[in-house]
This record gives C-alpha cells, structure tokens and sequence, in this order.
C-alpha cells in the first residue's frame, strides 16, 4: 500500500530527475542512478542510538521532505514507493549478506523490478559495493560493466541468486537471494536487530556512502575516502571533522529528532 503522504513529483525533485516517468527500462534507470546520486546511503540514525523506522510515511519525510538518506530499508522503500508510482511492478526480496566471514541471515532488502519483458536487480542500499543501475536477472556468469566497477550474478543451489563484484583482482561475494517476494514487515526482526544489537556493524561504526557519476565518496568513523574513475584516495580524520564532511561532501547535517 503507498504511504499516504507519498508525492511523486516531491520525489523526483529530491533525486534531481528532469521529465516524466514512464514504466520502462529507461526510467527504471534513470530514477536509480539518479538517486544514488542525490540519496546517501547513511546509519546516523543508528549512531544517535535511534531505531529505524519502516513506517512508509515516515521513510518519505525523513528522506524527501528532510532530505536524509538512510540505509537499505529506507532507500530501497523510497526507491519502491516510487516504482508503485510510476506503475512498474516490484517485489522486496530477503537477501542473505556474504561479506563476513561467518553466514548470517538474510538481513538485506533489496528489490526485484518487472518491465520491458524482464526482471532486473534493483538495490539502492548496499553501501560502498552496491550496484549502480538495474541487472537482468538473466545475465548470468559474466561480468557486467557498470561504469568502472564490475559486477556478476550467477545461482548457487539451483535456486538462489548470488551477486559478486571484482575487487582487489577477485570476484567477491556479496549477497544471494530468492525470489520470494517479502513485505515490510517480513524485514522488521532483521531491522531491530541492526538498529540495536551490539555487534551490528552499524551500531558499531559511522557509513555514510555518496555514489556520483565518476565514483563515490565514502564515510567512516576512521576515514573518508574518495573514488573517481577506479582510483582512490584515502584520509584519516578525527572525530570533530566530520560534521562538516557530512555538510560539504554528503549534502547531510547532523541534528537531533
């Protein structure tokens, strides 16, 4: 169900996405990047000691209205409400995150949308290795280029997908995921638990990640990194740098409610 206070053309002018929607590829495309490029993945939230909320209405006014971004539940639900919006059918799928060195549940929500004849990977929330524009569920075991990162996706046990990235001269894994389609709901354990639970790595650690036409720009607790064309320079900082990193690189202030 769309959220009552949900405002397309509010959306799209957060995101600075120019025309009029239509349900297809291309604006499939378009509103991802776009709001990659305008929405920062962040946990500040998380790091005030706040629980996230997955109330619809409230995902629209803290990422349109305050112009906040927020992490996989709420940029990915933003990115959803919008495709309801448009008219391009979708579904939340659960996926099970691969980068640590012990398995865990699948605590990540990302998006599986339907147009022009096909189904395509749609996740706007997977911080610094996340994807950059929609993949084709059938473009299986080959890499594919999205812009100077590459990614692949191939099925592992007959029936999960599993999403890999090439780094440091190897592929790595990233998430897999059915296709059992998930409501909001389904992702409330998985989003208490990240909120609070001590060993989150978002309770423990400032992220806070910008994807732009060139690269990104990564926050941190420790450091701030910036990638352009598939090179990277990396700064320490202290702590009382980065309000203002998140102001002048982030477009996010940091405030209290």
């Amino acid at each position: 169900m769309q959220p009552s206070n949900f405002d397309l053309r509010s959306y799209l002018l957060r995101i600075g996405l120019a025309g009029t929607p239509s349900a297809d590829l291309a604006t499939l495309r378009g509103m991802m990047r776009r709001q990659l490029f305008s929405v920062p993945f962040e946990n500040l939230d998380v790091q005030a000691g706040r629980v996230v909320s997955l109330v619809p209405e409230e995902i629209f006014t803290k990422v349109v209205e305050r112009r906040r971004g927020g992490y996989c539940y709420e940029v990915n639900g933003i990115f959803a409400m919008a495709l309801e919006a448009v008219g391009i059918p979708y579904r939340f799928v659960a996926a099970r995150p691969m980068t640590y060195p012990v398995r865990r549940p699948k605590t990540h929500m990302a998006i599986v949308a339907e147009v022009d004849g096909g189904q395509w990977l749609c996740d706007l929330g997977f911080g610094s290795y996340g994807i950059r524009e929609p993949i084709n569920l059938a473009w299986l075991d080959h890499g594919i280029r999205q812009d100077d990162d590459l990614f692949r996706l191939t099925t592992v046990a007959g029936w999960d997908y599993l999403l890999q990235a090439f780094t440091d001269g190897a592929w790595k894994n990233l998430y897999e995921f059915d296709l059992n389609p998930q409501e909001w709901v389904d992702f409330e354990p998985a989003n208490f638990m990240n909120s609070t639970h001590p060993d989150s790595i978002f309770v423990r650690n400032l992220m806070v990640v910008l994807q732009n036409e060139t690269g990104k720009e990564v926050l941190t607790s420790l450091y701030h990194k910036s990638v352009s064309e598939g090179r990277s320079v990396e700064t320490k900082i202290l702590r009382e740098q980065i309000p203002a990193l998140l102001r002048e690189r982030f477009g996010l202030e940091i405030t209290e409610g």
